[in-house]
């Protein structure tokens, strides 16, 4: 189906494309950076009243949940206190006097609310257009807050299309600002043509790692809230986003690309971490999983994807930033790489350059004619024309899929999942054909050692890279990759361990899922590790805070439960003489660790001053992970960047520095695909030593 009117023809547009890809004025510098903002120092008395009216928000959300109300509801209402709450935390993030006074107004609306919900009433259900709401995050158990967008059309009788919207950079978008938004109607990136759908606007805890890793659980979970209120079509599910919402949006599209019906993508920086060299192998791996966006691009063959940008865009074009007298189209780049990729796949691109197509995809790329960082109207009515086309037709379960994958975390397609890769940080791919009715399949792999097809019933034969399995009847089919032929096995796991999804790694990756804190309260076994694992404790609880817009979950480790070895992934910090529970694990982690020496990779080190940190299948819950002494091992500026880079991999040790809230790295590494240590060869033991740290935007 044909949306949009494709000018000019394909051989003329070769010619033009290199112009269009490579302009002259590509080079020009980009501009400079904004002045940071000041924050508006809070008199006495300003202060005194957010706190008052806080306050006074607080006990009234503290009464609404004594009397066991809806909880959706409550959480309307408590989303309202988060915005003094946080601001009466960080004051920094108040920059003008007026928007003290709408932090006043926003917590006067909450007041409002909770009085309607006390008398049995949410008025703010039954009114087109805006609405804010919020919802409990599985991932720490704070509130959360999101806006939908409720077409006058909308009465909750037949399913709705559902628009995801992911918002740029803004420095002043605070809770209460991001609410106060919601009374204002000004056009922005985020209108689209109203065909009837209603649009979730993702907060994503404010600029917070550009959705990705909190960010990302955040979008997924605003999705499901909306679907829990709201009658949703699963399958007209269609993701949007610009600027620092295109960086996400890349992200969430082509690592889970059989989520959406479509995905319009405008701008966003795009990594090339991944292209430099001298990162040490615990770092060059898990790189890989994010940084490589372009090297995802396969992942559209079943997603209908329109990528754009402005054609005169100045902006950086990537983090971080290219060598300077780089021809660039700042933010533009974004979708022509993505776009360059698929042509090395074998999709070339034809049709007007302003206007390109994936030759037998449905991805296409649109630039905006003398246009800076936005879009111009004659691109965004060829986007609402892409949007209404694919949400018409909604997502569709492919008899033919491809998919591409680095890591398990990302292992889902349709039928198939990747169970296992042979080499993780890797290209792996799948090319599987479905044929005569679901009674063939046809599948190649790459890097590939097990893997599962759903939904199978009808098979009776499977040729897998040319080899032919004959299958009996079943719900799904998992096949092993056994002394390199492939055989039939059981879904259940295998025994051992193994990296599978959700159970890779890196340590970062454990915060993707929901977690606990856990703090010592017993003896240290030496004053000075002790005291360094604290201050990381709390640098983690201080940067997620500011960052990522809550407090994590934290017990004492007398306090935890069976219950939450089964919720939760764990992160226990001190030794085993301090922390109970880092003792009753211990014995079946891949490490030794006593009063007198840390035994860590085949190398040992004084406990004296050295700490362990690792990720590790939880011994007393497999299905979980188990963490060591620290939290998000990013640098801190990358809790508000758009690609944090992880610099531990699976496992480190760590040697206290007096007063620093970040140790000295002296060994950091990976575990293989069974969490065993490998052999390090001398040069790369020695490289694993050293941190690497990026120049930023």
């Amino acid at each position: 189906m044909r949306f949009v009117t494709t000018a000019g023809v394909v051989a003329g547009a070769v010619l033009l494309l290199a112009v269009v890809c490579h302009p002259q004025e590509a080079a020009a510098p980009a501009k400079p950076k904004p002045t940071p903002l000041k924050p508006y120092p809070l008199s006495a008395e300003e202060r005194q009243r957010l706190e008052a009216r806080t306050a006074e928000l607080s006990r009234a959300v503290a009464a609404l949940k004594a009397a066991d109300l809806n909880r959706d509801f409550v959480a309307d209402v408590e989303v309202y206190h988060k915005a003094g709450q946080w601001l009466l935390e960080f004051p920094e993030d108040i920059f003008t006097r007026e928007e003290f006074q709408t932090a006043l107004s926003v917590l006067d609306e909450g007041l409002e609310r909770a009085r309607q919900l006390r008398a049995g009433q949410a008025p703010w259900m039954q009114r087109p257009g805006r609405r804010i709401h919020g919802f409990y995050s599985r991932l720490d158990g704070s509130v959360q807050l999101y806006q939908v967008r409720v077409p006058a059309s909308y009465d909750g009788t037949r399913p709705v299309r559902l628009y995801v919207w992911l918002h740029g950079r803004d420095q002043r978008n605070t809770e209460a600002n991001f609410i106060s938004r919601s009374w204002k109607s000004a056009a922005s990136h985020s209108d689209a043509a109203d065909v009837g759908q209603i649009q979730l606007d993702v907060y994503g805890r404010w600029n917070g790692m550009a959705y990705h890793y909190t960010g990302e659980a955040d979008v997924l979970e605003a999705i499901e809230a909306v679907r829990e209120r709201y009658n949703i079509d699963p399958d007209r599910i269609l993701l949007r986003g610009f600027s620092m919402g295109g960086c996400g949006a890349w992200h969430l599209a082509l690592h889970m690309p059989d989520r959406w019906a479509a995905a319009e993508i405008g701008a966003g920086t795009w990594p090339r971490r991944y292209l430099m060299d001298g990162f040490p192998p615990h770092q060059a791996g898990p790189i890989r999983i994010y940084d490589n966006i372009p090297e995802w691009s396969l992942n559209v063959f079943n997603l209908p994807l329109a990528g754009h940008g402005g054609e005169n865009e100045r902006g950086v074009s990537s983090l971080p930033p290219p060598p300077p007298g780089t021809p660039t189209r700042g933010q533009l780049e974004s979708s022509i790489r993505v776009r360059e990729q698929l042509e090395r796949e074998g999709f070339p691109s034809e049709g007007d350059p302003y206007e390109l197509r994936a030759k037998g995809l449905d991805a296409f790329f649109f630039i905006s004619k003398n246009t800076g960082h936005s879009t111009s109207p004659e691109v965004r009515a060829k986007l609402d024309a892409f949007l209404k086309t694919y949400g018409d037709r909604g997502r569709i379960t492919p008899d033919h899929l491809r998919f591409v994958t680095y890591t398990t975390r990302y292992n889902r397609h349709y039928w198939v999942t990747l169970d296992r890769l042979e080499h993780l940080y890797e290209r792996a791919e799948i090319n599987a054909r479905r044929l005569n009715g679901g009674r063939q399949y046809n599948v190649e792999t790459r890097n590939l050692q097990r893997f599962t097809l759903v939904g199978v019933e009808a098979a009776e034969s499977l040729t897998i890279d040319g080899q032919q399995i004959r299958v009996q009847s079943a719900r799904e089919h998992s096949l092993e990759k056994i002394g390199g032929r492939w055989t039939p096995v059981r879904s259940a796991p295998a025994p051992g361990l193994w990296k599978t999804h959700g159970l890779q790694g890196p340590i970062d990756d454990a915060f993707l899922d929901p977690f606990l804190l856990v703090r010592p309260t017993g003896k240290p076994w030496h004053a000075v590790a002790h005291q360094q694992a604290m201050r990381m404790l709390a640098r983690f609880d201080r940067l997620y805070a500011r960052h990522l817009r809550a407090h994590p979950r934290i017990k004492r480790d007398r306090d935890v439960t069976a219950d939450d070895v089964r919720r939760y992934n764990l992160i226990l910090f001190g030794d085993p003489g301090s922390n109970a529970w880092i003792a009753r694990v211990l014995p079946r982690l891949p490490i030794a660790w006593s009063r007198r020496a840390l035994r860590v990779g085949g190398q040992t080190f004084s406990p004296a001053d050295h700490l362990p940190a690792l990720v590790y299948p939880h011994p007393l819950n497999p299905g979980r992970y188990v963490v060591l002494n620290t939290g998000f091992t990013f640098d801190d500026p990358d809790y508000g960047g758009e690609y944090p880079l992880p610099r531990l991999g699976d496992y480190a040790v760590l040697r206290a520095q007096e007063g620093a809230e970040w140790p000295e790295v002296v060994l950091a590494g990976l575990f293989d695909e069974r969490w065993r240590f490998p052999r390090l060869r001398a040069r790369d033991a020695a490289t694993s030593r050293s941190a690497v740290r990026l120049e930023r935007k």
